[in-house]
């Protein structure tokens, strides 16, 4: 039989797996322009079907946690990675806009979210010393998938065209999800607490969690976090065209940038969180993103100007949606992990669709970026402040007293 530690790593291996797999939809950019091109539809109605799909995203997260309990994390992700590939296989004879909203956005979306959260958190669970590195290595799998499929999408888009290439695509990602799920195994919290810096943690369920004020604040910075990385990522061509005055194909190199910045983010500052504190890795990274965008409002933008801001900005982002699992790991228990991150995960489908409304609403990328700089200081102050519920915390010398302490290693909370 295999030890624990080999167990353990060919999880990581599963996992990473499916998460790339699940990363691909971040390449929907490369389809817009040649589905306008192809059945004449409106570029923003074309564009519209990823924020349902990041909204869809986001609204199954709310749900993945029952139905991992009732199917089990590896049943669970075979369903949803066979339902992703379907809905983009099916997808490729979309002859309407509502096909395309229903198949590539509700129905891509969903699935998307539903294998993302509890893979994401079952691999935490497997590691609850290093949750900040592993949530990197899983994220940072997911930002890959993004990237390589970039290539992989592109390549198809020009040799067989956009409709086949949602066939093709939906095929090579239920085989990687499908796949991968065959090597996950399920991570089981045999104990009610964990022991988060010499302290033991209490689980909370949601209902729990939602009693306190420190879910409502972490939602918050989540919300800010994703919202302006997210609004970056929309339109960072446009950026560059409009501000820096670049040509279209040099404006365009930022989207690599994007995802390369927003991928190396994720692995350096989420293990670097398990070293300094993962509050302050996420206080420094608005601190940043506050100061790129302050730069874009008031400063002449230049080539180098763009694409530092840009880097930065995707960097900071990469790392903090990171890093919030294993915040909310750490503040309410590993035990209902994927409910819980589920309902704080809502930042991130409310941070999809604010921004263009936002930018609508005020005038353009400008009073955007100063109110995205407000709001990072905010959540910089909130971060500096908030700390784990404080009835959650039992201090070990007083269950010791009572003769209650448990063994917490990695082989005796999970099996």
């Amino acid at each position: 039989m295999k030890s624990s530690a080999d167990r353990r790593w060919l999880i990581v291996v599963g996992t990473i797996i499916v998460q790339m797999g699940l990363g691909t939809i971040y390449t929907w950019s490369l389809f817009n322009q040649p589905l306008v091109d192809h059945f004449g539809w409106k570029l923003n109605s074309v564009a519209f079907t990823f924020s349902i799909t990041s909204l869809a995203l986001a609204l199954a997260t709310l749900f993945a946690g029952k139905l991992q309990e009732k199917w089990g994390i590896r049943r669970l992700i075979a369903c949803a990675g066979f339902v992703l590939g379907i809905g983009l296989i099916i997808s490729s004879q979309a002859s309407s806009l509502w096909m395309l909203y229903i198949l590539a956005g509700v129905v891509v979306g969903a699935a998307d979210g539903t294998a993302y959260i509890t893979s994401l958190s079952n691999l935490i669970k497997w590691f609850p010393e290093r949750k900040g590195l592993i949530s990197g290595i899983s994220v940072g799998a997911y930002g890959t998938g993004s990237l390589l499929f970039k290539f992989i999408n592109g390549s198809l888009i020009q040799s067989v065209g956009v409709t086949q290439t949602f066939f093709f695509w939906g095929l090579i990602v239920m085989i990687m999800v499908v796949g991968g799920s065959f090597l996950v195994r399920e991570a089981k919290i045999t104990k009610g607490n964990q022991t988060v810096g010499g302290s033991i943690q209490k689980d909370f369920s949601v209902k729990e969690m939602l009693k306190t004020k420190e879910a409502y604040l972490l939602f918050v910075i989540f919300f800010t976090a994703c919202m302006s990385g997210l609004y970056l990522i929309g339109i960072v061509k446009d950026i560059g065209v409009r501000l820096a005055g670049l040509d279209i194909a040099t404006a365009s190199n930022a989207v690599a940038l994007v995802a390369i910045f927003n991928t190396s983010g994720r692995i350096i500052l989420g293990a670097l969180s398990d070293k300094v504190g993962r509050l302050r890795v996420v206080s420094g990274a608005l601190l940043v993103t506050a100061a790129a965008v302050t730069v874009l409002s008031f400063v002449h933008v230049t080539y180098g100007v763009f694409f530092a801001s840009v880097a930065a900005i995707a960097f900071c982002f990469g790392g903090n949606i990171t890093i919030f699992p294993a915040i909310v790991a750490d503040f309410f228990g590993l035990k209902n992990q994927s409910k819980n991150y589920g309902i704080i995960y809502q930042g991130f489908g409310i941070g999809a669709i604010s921004g263009s409304f936002i930018a609508s609403s005020l005038g353009g990328f400008i009073p955007t970026f100063k109110l995205i700089a407000v709001l990072s200081i905010v959540s910089v102050l909130i971060a500096m402040l908030i700390k784990s519920p404080g009835n959650g915390k039992i201090k070990m010398k007083e269950k010791r007293n009572h003769g209650e302490v448990r063994s917490l290693s990695p082989e005796s909370k999970v099996s």
